[in-house]
């Protein structure tokens, strides 16, 4: 994907301790990269927070991450993190997460998530202003 694909960015400075004895990032914190972009991206479509979900008794449980290395980051580059919407089906929901240094294309990633009622641990389906807010913050066509 592109840069232009993304209708949501969350600018985010690598910091000392998350680097290797490489100098690069160890690959494991590109996940945390992607959950601090998703809830800033979460955060501005207005949608109700992972605090707010569970006194409702549902939340949005990870089902799926994968992370695609295409190069390395260094300490003290600051990344645009990429985040969109990919799809949203009746119960989950798939997020497409894009790093880039610059124009420079570093991760590829994924994260699918699961609108879980949690009492029953059990998929429910998404409710219908959250799908509305999703389409329109992405300007998708929506879903008949």
């Amino acid at each position: 994907m592109a840069r232009s694909d993304f209708a949501f960015f969350h600018a985010l400075r690598v910091r000392w301790s998350e680097v290797d004895m490489q100098a690069i990032v160890f690959n494991g914190h590109y996940l945390t990269y992607f959950d601090v972009a998703f809830t800033e991206y979460w955060r501005a479509t207005g949608l109700p927070s992972a605090i707010m979900q569970a006194k409702e008794g549902k939340e949005l449980f990870a089902r799926k991450a994968g992370i695609e290395y295409l190069a390395s980051a260094r300490f003290d580059d600051v990344l645009d993190i990429g985040v969109r919407c990919q799809t949203i089906g009746r119960s989950s929901i798939q997020f497409l997460i894009e790093i880039f240094r610059g124009e420079e294309h570093l991760i590829s990633g994924e994260l699918t998530y699961v609108y879980t009622d949690t009492t029953l641990r059990k998929g429910v389906a998404f409710p219908a202003d959250w799908r509305a807010i999703i389409t329109s913050f992405e300007k998708l066509k929506p879903v008949e």
